[in-house]
């Protein structure tokens, strides 16, 4: 399985917000580097015409004006995605340690420490590039991913997920049911929030279901969308806790 990380995510100064804190990738990343399956791969930024395909010029230019770091870290980060969707595609499972996130970013505005959404430019360059028709998305961020759902249609090709239960085992069964009971797809993409755990912001989740929704997650991969899979760093904010959810999502998610 592919890890697709640049030393560059562990720049935290583009920006104040708790995704962006010091240490945050890097205690993912030491946790990541344990499992000597893993191959670690450096994405490249996207350019701009990869980022037209979801967002509109006057969008751009907003994150650009901001700042030049907040810009080229933002195109490294919906870069990162868009390897993890290509390698997705040609089956290699990947995914990817990358900030900002971007579930939250729609094609003309953003907000919830998102700059550019990372899951469309991924899927819908791959769509416009005929390597896949149709995605499932499962979001398991403790926030719904607005931007996911305005930058990409939740129809008869892409389908898109945010569990809603507010205790741990029926979010759990939510999550199982819908997998059971969705169709085929060419591929699956996870937007992987961390945020729900009980010692995170949401206060839901233990550790080992992270590992259990990777294996779900893995295993309707191979089911029902030819074992392509690939899924985006999304929340997650305590540092002590969040390098392990991740690797154990990742083991889980792996083959």
């Amino acid at each position: 399985m592919n890890v697709i990380y640049h030393p560059y995510f562990n720049n935290s100064t583009y920006s104040s917000d708790p995704a962006a804190e010091e240490g945050r990738i890097k205690c993912i990343v030491e946790e990541l580097k344990k499992i000597p399956e893993l191959n670690f791969v450096k994405p490249k930024p996207v350019d701009k015409k990869e980022l037209n395909v979801v967002h509109d010029e006057t969008h751009i230019q907003s994150i650009k004006q901001r700042s030049k770091e907040l810009y080229e870290i933002s195109c490294l980060s919906a870069g990162g995605a868009l390897s993890a969707g290509k390698y997705a595609s040609e089956g290699i499972p990947s995914f990817a340690v990358i900030r900002p996130p971007g579930h939250h970013a729609s094609p003309g505005s953003n907000w919830g420490f998102c700059y550019f959404n990372n899951m469309a430019v991924a899927l819908e360059n791959l769509r416009a590039n005929g390597e896949v028709k149709s995605a499932f998305i499962m979001d398991f961020d403790l926030h719904v991913g607005d931007g996911n759902i305005n930058c990409l249609d939740d129809g008869e090709d892409i389908r898109i997920v945010n569990p809603t239960a507010e205790n741990r085992s029926d979010y759990i069964e939510e999550i199982e049911k819908c997998l059971e009971q969705a169709n085929e797809y060419d591929i699956l993409g996870v937007s992987a929030g961390f945020d729900e755990h009980i010692e995170d912001w949401g206060g839901k989740l233990k550790t080992e279901d992270y590992r259990k929704l990777g294996t779900l997650l893995r295993n309707f991969s191979k089911e029902k969308c030819n074992g392509r899979r690939f899924g985006l760093l999304e929340g997650g904010y305590n540092h002590k806790v969040l390098g392990k959810n991740v690797s154990e999502f990742v083991q889980g998610f792996s083959d």
